[in-house]
């Protein structure tokens, strides 16, 4: 039974392959810390009462039929002023559109902007940018960054390939290290992207546009600051396409209401893209969404809150991972910035366990992590990196702080063994 050639060479995720482990371990009754998933326990992180109140209003004043398609008035405005109010930067609501979460908005971006065989260049580790150019069947230029540069790609790396491609999809806070842009880098590149849209103007070339992801930008901690490239760069206003929503900064992942904002002639069309797709929020949703970012008080007490929250696991983790490099295994974890996600390295192969068997993959090391330590972490080539590259995400949406410690005792004991 034949099918598209597109849909057969769909790779499967990682990530879901690592979860049916840990699903048939828990069915076994093992109890496993699974640091896997990028989303919340709405049992420990629930999403805003006011956001939750003004969801179930919406539902009980009828507000079930179709949306507008480019996302409800109220919600752009409020997005709109929102943006003004917090990131300093004006976008009117005919240039944010409305979708159901971000991914629809990053795949409307892609086919927007690219044509079929045009290149677009991303860093890895990076979340799904190698779905999205297969999707969109585009060429990819994958630059595999460094643990000295926080797994954030610089100018210098993306120099070289520049006059190649005609999409940069960047992420800052970046899914999976939950590392951020310097402002010397992130200035850098958006200078390059302007130096080179001048090159291109002067050929009459379509330019080269960023797709900048900065879903967790209100996730950040301790001296971290968010910058992004309009900011820096103001001219980068006309060749940036910003990805943003509600899902990680209020724990609303099953909300579904994200946005996209740029030049206005890029989101329409994205609005042409989504319109067929059918990708719309929710009316509730959308206007309960509005509602609740027009309070300030109440949003500002709830990033308080998860800010807290979330910064005391990405702590509590990072020093233990320190503890354990002191005592002299070959652990170490990079401090961790925003999100929800700490970027730690397992340099385990060659490594011997109890039973006489060679630890020779990285998913031999993810195995010996899940069964012997009972922890499952992510590894970076889920992300599209190297095979062979030992570093792993550990997300703390789901960690319960009272864990902390026993998730330690059991990853050291589980150290302790191998030769």
């Amino acid at each position: 039974m034949k099918i598209s050639t597109l849909a057969e060479g769909l790779k499967g995720s990682e990530i879901i392959k690592i979860a049916g482990e840990v699903n048939a371990l828990k069915a076994q009754g093992e109890v496993i810390y699974n640091q896997t998933i990028g989303d919340f326990d709405s049992d420990i992180f629930p999403i805003p009462e006011a956001l939750k109140t003004e969801i179930i209003s919406a539902y009980n004043d009828n507000q079930t039929n179709y949306p507008q398609a480019n996302g409800m008035e109220a919600l752009r405005i409020a997005v709109s002023d929102y943006l003004t109010e917090n990131l300093k930067q004006t976008y009117s609501k005919e240039e944010i559109l409305i979708s159901g979460g971000a991914r629809p908005l990053i795949y409307a971006a892609y086919q927007t902007i690219l044509d079929i065989d045009d290149s677009v260049l991303y860093p890895v580790p990076s979340w799904n940018n190698d779905a999205y150019t297969y999707l969109s069947r585009n060429k990819a230029m994958v630059l595999e960054t460094k643990a000295e540069n926080k797994f954030m790609p610089t100018a210098e790396d993306i120099k070289p390939h520049i006059q190649h491609v005609n999409l940069i999809a960047l992420c800052s806070p970046l899914n999976p290290t939950g590392t951020t842009f310097t402002k010397k880098a992130l200035t850098e590149i958006s200078e390059l992207v302007i130096t080179e849209n001048k090159r291109r103007d002067s050929l009459n070339e379509k330019p080269v546009y960023v797709l900048y992801d900065q879903i967790y930008w209100q996730l950040t901690y301790g001296d971290t600051v968010h910058y992004n490239p309009v900011e820096l760069v103001p001219a980068m206003h006309d060749y940036t396409i910003f990805i943003d929503g509600i899902s990680k900064a209020f724990a609303a992942t099953g909300v579904r209401v994200g946005w996209a904002f740029g030049p206005a002639h890029v989101i329409n069309k994205m609005k042409a893209m989504l319109t067929h797709i059918g990708a719309w929020a929710p009316k509730p949703e959308q206007l309960a969404t509005a509602s609740f970012l027009n309070q300030t008080e109440n949003v500002q007490a709830y990033l308080t809150h998860i800010k807290s929250e979330l910064n005391d696991r990405l702590i509590a983790f990072y020093k233990g991972f320190n503890d354990l490099q002191t005592k002299g295994f070959p652990v170490r974890a990079i401090q961790p910035e925003a999100a929800l996600y700490l970027t730690v390295q397992f340099d385990l192969i060659g490594k011997t366990t109890a039973t006489g068997t060679i630890l020779k993959t990285i998913q031999d090391v993810t195995g010996y992590l899940l069964h012997n330590a009972k922890l499952a972490l992510v590894p970076f080539y889920a992300f599209g990196t190297s095979t062979d590259s030992n570093w792993f995400r550990l997300s703390v949406g789901t960690a319960k702080k009272e864990d902390i410690d026993t998730v330690f005792e059991l990853l050291e004991n589980a150290l302790q063994k191998l030769k």
